[in-house]
């Protein structure tokens, strides 16, 4: 019997899955619920348990880890009857991973604390591979003492762990990652279409530029999507036109101008509207080869 603590896990998709598999082979036992079968054998595959309602998959465990799209969904999850709040046992600690807005984090902190329910806000950057690599960098927000408490198992996840603030503070720095991501891809994928007019060889230009100042982790990652026009979904449009509209609003909140922020969120918003909502968000470089003239 391992003396680790028993996790529940809500929400196994692109990211989620491989991140439990991580933990299952750190030795934690798993529990996992969400809404395709097909996921759920995964885990059940890789040594985990499958449940067949969030109650089930939360009732018995010590540390409960959210990843699902966006706030609505946390949300749905976490109120009512059937949702974890109303299942979980008194000091269960919520670990919500998703990207939601600040505010989502701060209601659901205060709604779990009159139940006795520790919550961390702590979403992740470094897309699928990430996950898979357990590398990702993970925002929290939160008090110390849930952080440490967390701390093992966000090691299991990721690198790069730093608690940022109170409830909210991860989500917040999450939305600026987002900001900074979209508007890197953006400048890549203006760049590819400009070195590929110019009768560059791409890949030479995207090797030297990658070993200087233009150099970044995206580009790194995404290089090979721009050269191969290869936009599975490592993560999509849909969502990071999501994030966008978290950032957007939050800073209008603060007061805070993005004027290049505001303008790439429209083009992700109309890549969107196109159709490409589903393709990994590289696919930026799609609606820049529209706007240049390329038929797609």
């Amino acid at each position: 019997m391992s003396n680790l603590p028993k996790i529940a896990w809500i929400g196994l998709g692109i990211m989620g899955s491989p991140m439990a598999e991580n933990l299952l082979k750190a030795g934690y036992p798993v529990t996992g619920f969400t809404l395709e079968q097909d996921k759920l054998d995964r885990l059940a595959a890789a040594g985990g348990t499958a449940a067949g309602s969030i109650a089930e998959a939360v009732k018995d465990a010590d540390v409960i880890i959210t990843m699902v799209p966006a706030s609505p969904q946390v949300e749905a999850i976490s109120y009512g009857e059937n949702g974890i709040l109303e299942n979980a046992k008194s000091g269960a600690l919520i670990i919500d991973m998703s990207s939601i807005t600040p505010q989502t984090s701060v209601d659901l902190a205060s709604s779990a604390a009159e139940k006795g329910i520790r919550v961390i806000d702590a979403p992740v950057s470094g897309g699928e591979a990430g996950a898979i690599e357990a590398v990702l960098s993970i925002m929290v927000g939160g008090e110390q003492a849930d952080f440490d408490a967390a701390l093992p198992i966000l090691e299991t996840l990721g690198k790069v762990i730093v608690l940022c603030g109170p409830h909210g503070s991860g989500q917040t720095v999450k939305a600026a990652n987002q900001l900074i991501v979209a508007v890197n891809i953006q400048a890549c994928a203006e760049a590819v279409v400009f070195l590929e007019k110019s009768g560059v060889n791409l890949q030479a230009a995207l090797d030297v530029l990658n070993g200087g100042l233009a150099g970044s982790t995206v580009l790194t990652r995404k290089k090979d999507n721009f050269l191969n026009r290869d936009f599975k979904p490592g993560f999509r449009i849909d969502l990071h036109h999501k994030d966008m509209g978290i950032v957007t609003d939050a800073a209008r909140n603060v007061g805070a101008a993005l004027p290049v922020g505001a303008v790439v969120a429209q083009l992700v918003a109309s890549l969107r509207a196109q159709g490409d909502g589903g393709l990994d968000h590289s696919a930026l470089l799609r609606a820049v080869e529209r706007l240049s003239g390329a038929q797609i």
